[in-house]
């Protein structure tokens, strides 16, 4: 069998071949041709079994599937705990998602994605974190002052030890700024991981018998809550690099879309008949994107997508998040009861 530039060609049986792989008649002198690059996945849908106990099934059958299309991502979401499969778009997930059911057997809901939010601080505070029991025999005492500041966005958390003369012992430093660091990922507006401050521990007092690694531990997590509520928290969300393509005619009515999306315009530029539009959106206003462009170009739109950075959410929609948020706590809650 010969194959010629452009002709498609099968071969069945093959065991140890990838997607991607070059097959060379001579293996004298084989070729190698360089591989394809894949552009990133644009649109994620939360995945979830249809059936208790499949998880694993799910994780296996998609890996296959992944051998195969190199355009699919199977990921997990640390802050959400969901895990999402990515691809170019609805159906090219759709169809992922049927193959999954016909070959292995697999059924699976798709569903938006929850947005990882996060909370941060715009204020300042100085409060005192105290934690003191004593119930027979030995007590527990931990007892540390700490300055909570903002810092720019992307700076994480930064802990700062500015005690001097022994008020707190070297050793349970550590532990107050493990305190704080697991207290800090579940946030007080809305439970979301607090980022961007920085802690400065500078007093505090022990006890020679009752003072304990956790004992200090709990007073830095104490120092925290008080602290930060102080500080005057706010809600942040992720905002999406994005770029649009579609047909000439529908420039204005996309360009509108984004801004309804809240939407920041950044640049259009127009190549043949094709408009291209470059704007930062709030991932929470991008979740449906994909099916409304299609709607709204008759399907000859296509968009990428990148995180850019986390920015405040205005007032209105940030006590929404908030409400939401709790709501699913409390019936989380009464799940566990």
């Amino acid at each position: 069998m010969k194959v010629h530039a452009g002709d498609i060609a099968a071969v069945a049986k093959l065991k140890e071949t990838q997607t991607g792989d070059t097959l060379a008649a001579d293996k004298a002198h084989p070729i190698l041709y360089p591989a394809a690059k894949w552009i990133e996945p644009v649109i994620s849908f939360a995945i979830e079994p249809k059936s208790r106990g499949d998880e694993e099934k799910i994780s296996t059958a998609i890996h296959k599937l992944m051998d195969e299309d190199l355009g699919l991502r199977y990921t997990r979401e640390p802050q959400t705990k969901e895990f999402l499969m990515s691809g170019q778009g609805q159906m090219h997930v759709e169809m992922a998602v049927a193959r999954l059911k016909k070959r292995y057997g697999v059924e699976v809901l798709l569903h938006p994605p929850k947005v990882p939010y996060r909370e941060t601080s715009k204020g300042k505070a100085d409060v005192q974190g105290k934690h003191k029991k004593q119930s027979g025999g030995h007590g527990q005492y931990g007892d540390c002052k700490i300055r909570m500041e903002p810092m720019p966005r992307g700076s994480d958390f930064e802990f700062v030890n500015e005690i001097f003369g022994g008020s707190i012992p070297r050793n349970f430093i550590p532990a107050v700024e493990k305190g704080i660091q697991e207290a800090r990922q579940k946030g007080v507006l809305a439970g979301y991981p607090t980022v961007d401050f920085r802690v400065i521990l500078y007093d505090g007092s022990y006890h020679d018998v009752d003072s304990s690694e956790m004992a200090f531990k709990i007073a830095g997590s104490l120092a925290f809550k008080k602290g930060i509520r102080e500080a005057k928290p706010i809600l942040l969300e992720p905002v999406m690099n994005v770029e649009v393509h579609g047909p000439e005619e529908f420039a204005g009515d996309l360009m509108g879309d984004l801004n309804s999306r809240r939407g920041r315009v950044q640049g259009m530029e127009v190549r043949g008949h094709t408009t291209i539009i470059k704007a930062q959106v709030p991932l929470a206003e991008m979740l449906s994107y994909a099916s409304d462009l299609t709607s709204k170009t008759g399907a000859r739109g296509s968009y990428t997508m990148e995180f850019s950075h986390y920015d405040e959410v205005p007032g209105h929609l940030a006590d929404k998040v908030i409400a939401h948020a709790k709501a699913g706590a409390a019936g989380e809650e009464e799940e566990e009861e």
